[in-house]
């Protein structure tokens, strides 16, 4: 009898009080999640026909729009939501995705999601030409922007290729192609800044299309939007197909050797030496260039990853959208 009354008085509360806190722990379990909307993590086009959507739990779709007409053929639900569409999308569009989405929970989220259609026919770019430097854009006549010049190894077509600057942002890209059809052998010049109106992006089959100081009627010419200076002599450039592998790099620092100035120009260059688009852990030494002294890839060469493969060529040697000019700067 006593120990039944020891058990009453001192044990069952105790147990009772463990009960209470383990129930009262579930149940703040389950009002948790309840009261957490799910997070949405991606959106990516992998293959022409099917699109992902990835969320942070399993997710039903309520609703999907497109701002372009896509007819739907199936839904696969998940943390993952596979979307089959009924025809091919054409390459390297821009579209913009309005999808609703509801938990377990009855969490409902809504995202207003825009991605770039795949492409797989991208072509072999290679940096050809850099220029850092800029001139004024008050005269847009005369205005001497900073670029870069690619030459296409192979034909393909441009659209969703994404062209990083480290010191701008190594999230952001400072450009991303829209779909362009080139050809082997082709020179592609991206300015850096939109001095007028007229300075347009050739897209289609007309060289001639774009105005603006530098624009070549026999190149390809797109143009940065902003008179924002972006493209510095310390930096790591480079590019991104739609699986984020680094096509091509160049890495410039005025002092080779010394450390990068910033943990994103670290990490750029660090990542362009491990996937080999730049085989040297050295970056090319950028220190003489001026608005006319660019920064030329030796097109003798396949590749210009490494710093041995580039030079500053002599004062007014730039050639935006023709062959390199082989004249050397020499200090």
């Amino acid at each position: 009898m006593k120990i039944k009354a020891y058990f009453l008085r001192v044990i069952l509360p105790i147990l009772l009080v463990i009960s209470a806190c383990s129930t009262e722990t579930a149940i703040q379990g389950v009002l948790n999640r309840a009261a957490s909307a799910p997070l949405f993590l991606e959106c990516r086009a992998i293959s022409s026909t099917e699109i992902v959507f990835g969320f942070s739990v399993p997710v039903k779709m309520k609703s999907l729009l497109f701002d372009t007409d896509m007819e739907i053929l199936s839904v696969e639900e998940g943390e993952e939501i596979l979307v089959t569409l009924a025809r091919p999308l054409t390459e390297g569009i821009k579209v913009t995705a309005d999808i609703l989405v509801e938990d377990a929970y009855r969490n409902t989220l809504n995202v207003l999601v825009s991605f770039r259609s795949r492409n797989d026919r991208m072509p072999k770019l290679l940096f050809n030409e850099l220029r850092t430097e800029g001139s004024s854009v008050t005269n847009p006549i005369t205005a001497r922007v900073e670029f870069m010049e690619f030459f296409a190894k192979s034909a393909g077509n441009l659209g969703a290729l994404r062209v990083f600057i480290a010191s701008y942002s190594i999230v952001d890209p400072v450009y991303e192609f829209p779909p362009a059809e080139v050809k082997a052998g082709e020179y592609i010049v991206l300015h850096l800044r939109t001095p007028s109106p007229d300075c347009r992006d050739e897209t289609g089959a007309d060289l001639a299309f774009s105005g603006g100081n530098e624009a070549l009627p026999d190149a390809r010419d797109f143009w940065v939007p902003g008179s924002v200076k972006r493209f510095r002599k310390n930096d790591v450039v480079y590019i991104l197909d739609q699986d984020d592998r680094m096509i091509d790099a160049v890495l410039l620092n005025e002092n080779p050797g010394s450390p990068w100035r910033t943990p994103a120009l670290a990490a750029a260059a660090e990542s362009a030496v491990s996937q080999g688009a730049w085989v040297s852990a050295e970056a090319f030494r950028s220190t003489s260039t001026t608005t006319t002294r660019t920064i030329c890839r030796d097109e003798t060469l396949e590749h210009g990853g490494r710093p041995e493969s580039w030079y500053i060529t002599v004062t007014s040697g730039q050639t935006p959208g023709k062959p390199n000019n082989i004249r050397r700067f020499n200090p």
